[in-house]
């Protein structure tokens, strides 16, 4: 990969000014996709799912650990497999004590999800050296329900709010070309008024970049992301927000 271009300071500074308007656009952007996400209607969960997790049987509202949000990672991590997802993995290394705090004080629990038997999950977690919250949904419905198990004798595959066909009809069909059972990654949001529950928000893929790490980090440098990757068709600007413009 090459470096770029050297230039004089004050061509250099043209090209910044330029690259700095479209940054604020983005960040403005962002803030009312952010906006738009907050008000998206919700559904209430009237399923008892029954997860397993260090301390014995929990329900999707013991996941929250007495907090109002909940946000759940669907770790992809087989009941077959010995090790979790590298991918997911990696994610997961990432989120350092300090992160599953701050989330708490905003009244918010960070909980990992996986099909996988709690054996293997605690087996896995002690030899990578984590302790944030993991439980395994081995036996019921959740990962199906939740769109990241796909097994069509189980229920019909549905990822990324599309079906099969609409995946082969637009080319991202590699989602399945291996074996079912299969698992893919994503997050679920979910909110309780006193005791009930309510989905409000799932997103799959790379939509969950949008919640940071070091890509975020990577995007500020020179080399980027270091990946091979196709630059994606724009979209329509949407509506600057009516807030501050705290993009500088």
């Amino acid at each position: 990969m090459s470096l770029p271009q050297v230039v004089s300071r004050e061509e250099w500074l043209a090209a910044r000014k330029e690259l700095l308007t479209r940054e604020k656009e983005l960040t403005r952007a962002r803030d009312a996709l952010s906006a738009d996400r907050r008000r998206l209607p919700m559904v209430e969960v009237e399923k008892d799912y029954l997860f397993e997790g260090p301390d014995g049987k929990a329900s999707l509202l013991d996941l929250f650990a007495g907090r109002r949000q909940l946000i759940v990672y669907h770790f992809m991590f087989d009941p077959e497999w010995t090790d979790g997802c590298p991918s997911c993995s990696a994610g997961a290394e990432e989120r350092a004590p300090g992160l599953f705090q701050h989330l708490a004080t905003r009244d918010t629990t960070l909980a990992h999800v996986s099909r996988a038997p709690l054996a293997k999950i605690e087996d896995y977690r002690r030899r990578k050296g984590w302790t944030f919250d993991w439980y395994s949904s081995y036996g019921s419905e959740f990962n199906y329900d939740y769109a990241v198990t796909m097994d069509e004798s189980v229920a019909p595959i549905i990822y990324n709010y599309k079906s099969l066909d609409e995946h082969r009809a637009a080319g991202t069909d590699y989602y399945f070309s291996g074996p079912q059972p299969s698992e893919q990654p994503g997050f679920s949001c979910f909110v309780r008024d006193g005791d009930s529950v309510f989905h409000t928000y799932s997103t799959y893929g790379r939509g969950g970049e949008q919640l940071g790490g070091s890509y975020y980090y990577l995007d500020l440098t020179a080399l980027g992301r270091q990946e091979e990757w196709e630059e994606p068709k724009g979209r329509a600007d949407l509506e600057r927000p009516a807030q501050p413009d705290f993009a500088g």
